[in-house]
């Protein structure tokens, strides 16, 4: 049996392709679904099936997309109720795929519909699970999302049910299935994720902390429960979309791709309110920028940031992207709900500035020009890291403010005095330094390159801790 990893994206997410005899179905697929229908024309196949291990949080799948336009049928688990025409599986029940089978296994614990599904090949032969956001390589799934969409499924109730369906559904398996997760390393749906993609079931049985056959409940909610930190802003309203509906990715295209003259973007931004997203990259976002813009670069974990620095999932969006990323960036947003992209600036940047528009600079500095500064005048440094970042290795002296807390803690960064902001690598800082340009800041500077250049420097660093989560 196949089992390919057709389409990789959103945080590290995972969407699985299987087909056998002409007939195809798609596991989790990210909203972009034309990847899995080129496939299924590739092979002649038709996609029968949709099945969705659980309703997403992290990112609004594609399966409403791919119902209509491969006509395929969507499945969910046991106690899914989706506002809109689905299959919902019975515990055990098994879908055929040509000759490959289908089995749903109820594993209820990241949400109450979670489902994996095992994958029997032609000879009857059991050949592997998609776990979803039940196992991961190295992790388990977080069993505090749901109760942010229904209050009563607390995290300590979910948490036991992820406790026994893994003991009960999933450790009973043979160890040599292959295990498929829905995520890897660099997700905010589990705290310390492999950045393997697969791994045999009995490997995980040995070595993943979650899976240990000594393991009490109450050890096992300790221990899962231990390191969480609060979720991404926008999970919730994923999952309502996920549940509810969702307006078709043709239509956010046809509406986002209106490209605009200065004058024309510079019109629309006044007249509709829409913030200004900078994609490029931070150092040349630094070099030039459309006043009061946010800079969330493509090259990173755009999505996970937008979702986490942009509060209102609606709020409309005009974009600064380099040439021909327009449509990347328009997708990546769509992934995570952001469905209100109205246009973006023709010509980039350098049409701004070539219209003679106002633009602002952001002041960088790398670690030498630091080190030098610091012998000197040892500013005061913010360092917009994870508290689990901080706490690992830090600047003696420096303040934690994180990156997805910064509009909760503006009262941390001064205006009577210089300071100096630096994340891990520039990426983050940026982001900060964008949002503190936006509300007034003016006297600071970030470190180009971030810790990792500080720490090649002499100026002194805290005593190394291995991180007890990557969350």
């Amino acid at each position: 049996m196949k089992v390919e990893q057709i389409y990789t994206g959103c945080l590290a997410h995972a969407a699985y392709y299987i087909e056998s005899n002409g007939v195809a179905a798609v596991f989790d697929p990210l909203r972009e679904v034309q990847p899995y229908i080129d496939r299924a024309k590739k092979d002649n196949a038709k996609i029968k099936y949709v099945f969705e291990t659980h309703f997403h949080a992290d990112f609004v799948s594609g399966h409403l997309d791919l119902q209509k336009k491969a006509n395929a049928e969507i499945v969910f688990g046991p106690g899914a109720k989706p506002a809109y025409e689905a299959t919902i599986a019975k515990d055990n029940q098994i879908f055929e795929i040509g000759d490959y089978k289908v089995k749903v296994i109820h594993t209820p614990g990241h949400t109450m519909e979670s489902t994996t599904y095992l994958l029997i090949d032609e000879n009857g032969k059991e050949h592997g699970i998609i776990t979803g956001d039940t196992l991961f390589i190295g992790d388990v799934g977080r069993p505090d999302l749901a109760q942010h969409v229904v209050a009563d499924l607390t995290e300590e109730k979910l948490a036991g049910h992820l406790y026994d369906s893994l003991r009960n559904r999933i450790m009973p398996l043979s160890d040599d299935l292959i295990v498929y997760p829905n995520h890897g390393a660099g997700s905010a749906c589990g705290k310390m994720m492999s950045k393997e993609t697969t791994d045999t079931l009995g490997h995980q049985k040995k070595v993943n902390y979650a899976l240990r056959p000594d393991m009490s409940k109450e050890e096992f909610i300790k221990e899962l429960l231990t390191g969480l930190t609060a979720p991404p802003g926008y999970f919730p309203k994923n999952v309502l979309m996920n549940i509810q509906g969702y307006e078709s990715l043709d239509k956010i295209m046809d509406r986002a791709t209106t490209s605009y003259t200065p004058e024309a973007f510079e019109a629309v931004a006044n007249e509709t309110g829409a913030l200004v997203l900078d994609t490029r990259s931070a150092e040349d976002f630094a070099k030039g920028f459309i006043p009061n813009s946010i800079n969330i670069g493509l090259e990173g974990s755009f999505a996970q940031w937008v979702g986490e620095m942009i509060p209102d999932i609606k709020q409309e969006i005009l974009l600064v992207t380099y040439k021909d990323k327009e449509e990347e960036a328009i997708t990546r947003l769509a992934r995570v709900g952001y469905d209100n992209t109205v246009g973006f600036l023709k010509g980039g940047f350098d049409s701004w500035k070539e219209a003679k528009k106002d633009y602002e600079t952001s002041d960088r500095i790398d670690g030498k020009e630091l080190e030098a500064l610091y012998a000197t005048k040892k500013p005061f440094i913010i360092d917009v890291r994870k508290k689990s970042e901080f706490d690992s290795e830090h600047v003696v002296g420096a303040i934690n403010v994180p990156l997805n807390e910064i509009n909760q803690h503006l009262s941390q960064f001064p205006k009577d005095k210089p300071f100096v902001l630096h994340c891990a690598g520039g990426y983050r800082s940026m982001i900060a330094a964008s949002i503190l340009k936006q509300r007034g800041w003016q006297d600071f500077t970030d470190v180009r390159g971030g810790f990792e250049a500080i720490s090649k420097t002499s100026i002194p660093t805290s005593e190394y801790v291995c991180p007890s989560t990557l969350l």
